[in-house]
């Protein structure tokens, strides 16, 4: 498996880089109403191409097809998997051989209410007593939404009973800023 990160968000030529990339995912970058999120969906799947030439010798830029939950593949190879993710701070791509799902989050102040909606009692008391409750919540909501990802069903309304940590792996980095999650 291969992860990528870049929080190099201001630091390309927008108008450029749409012009490298696929007119599918330019469609899709300028759908975003603001440059953050045009710029943020580019990075990303700049970090895709980066990871298929790298890994798998692929120049061409990938075309998406996508599930009935919406999880992308690559059309005309299915032997790859890759997720792609992206938040203020960064973007992160996992490219893999077998199905992968990752999640980026910037870590900010949380909402009880989303703790409540989203946490089981054992995930809540975590968070909780922790030494940095905002980072335990972010940690635990990119484990979730990774989970997702990695099964391509898409948010859940039952976010309470989505990680099973003993059926998957998952690899957790935080970035002071930023926390991701690589689910496998």
């Amino acid at each position: 498996m291969k992860v990528l990160v870049s929080e190099e968000i201001w630091e390309f030529d927008l108008e450029a880089a749409l012009g490298e990339i696929s007119a599918q995912r330019r469609e899709q970058a300028l759908r975003f109403r603001y440059e953050l999120g045009q710029r943020l969906c580019v990075l990303a799947y700049r970090l895709l191409k980066q990871g298929l030439r790298e890994t798998y010798d692929i120049t061409e830029n990938p075309i998406f097809e996508y599930n009935e939950h919406g999880k992308p593949s690559i059309a005309g190879h299915p032997e790859i998997f890759f997720n792609l993710s992206h938040c203020k701070n960064a973007a992160v791509c996992a490219i893999s051989d077998h199905p992968v799902g990752i999640d980026v989050e910037s870590i900010r102040e949380y909402r009880e209410s989303i703790v409540r909606y989203t946490m089981n009692d054992a995930e809540i008391r975590e968070i909780e007593s922790a030494e940095n409750p905002a980072s335990a919540f972010i940690r635990l909501w990119t484990m979730k939404e990774a989970t997702m990802k990695l099964v391509g069903t898409g948010i859940s309304n039952d976010m309470k009973n989505v990680i099973d940590a003993t059926a998957y792996q998952y690899t957790t980095v935080d970035r002071q800023q930023y926390i991701y999650t690589v689910c496998e």
